[in-house]
């Protein structure tokens, strides 16, 4: 439920949302994204979260990125670690929990509803606190994919869940093939 004159800010984690869009077969319009919320109170800030590989000549996720920058997001990025795991698989590290929960919190006494676009049950706390300050928070993952992209506990504690299949016909757009070099890298958040 949103309000038209709620002041609201959107917190996106970055590589959790690509992972849940991509699970139920689509790819995110973050320019259909955007204006579907401003339609839906005052945005205030929609904020977006990735770590990106310093050294890659070319990262598929630079684009993105940069389209963001110039096209009304606040992008919060930092450099993620490399490595190689037990198996030989090239891994990417890079988790933004803290600099996302940082912001929501200052942010928090300015805005009367958070969006939190993220499955990860480890913001629950932080939706706890956002809801102690007055702040409604509405949570938007799948339960539709196999496994689930949404903690059991995030989703019980927001004050709204929205499940992203349901926005596919407003945000969504068709997946991009995978890079033949990328199909086997594994970005974890972790």
């Amino acid at each position: 439920m949103f309000y038209k004159d709620e002041r609201l800010a959107l917190f996106i984690d970055g590589s959790n949302l690509y992972a849940a869009a991509r699970a139920l077969g689509f790819d995110i319009d973050y320019k259909l994204l955007r204006h579907e919320f401003m339609r839906r109170g005052k945005l205030l800030r929609a904020f977006y979260y990735t770590a990106l590989l310093e050294n890659d000549d070319y990262s598929p996720i630079r684009p993105l990125v940069d389209w963001l920058h110039y096209n009304g997001y606040s992008m919060v990025t930092k450099p993620a670690k490399e490595y190689t795991d037990s198996q030989g698989r090239r891994k990417v590290k890079g988790n933004m929990d803290i600099e996302l929960t940082v912001d929501a919190m200052e942010l928090a006494p300015r805005v009367d509803h958070v969006v939190l676009f993220s499955g990860d049950g480890d913001f629950r706390p932080l939706v706890e606190s956002l809801q102690r300050q007055g702040v409604r928070v509405s949570v938007v993952s799948t339960i539709r994919s196999q496994p689930p992209m949404i903690a059991d506990e995030l989703r019980r504690q927001a004050d709204n869940f929205i499940e992203l299949d349901e926005l596919k016909d407003v945000i969504g757009r068709p997946p991009r093939p995978v890079p033949q070099e990328r199909e086997h890298e594994d970005v974890t958040s972790e």
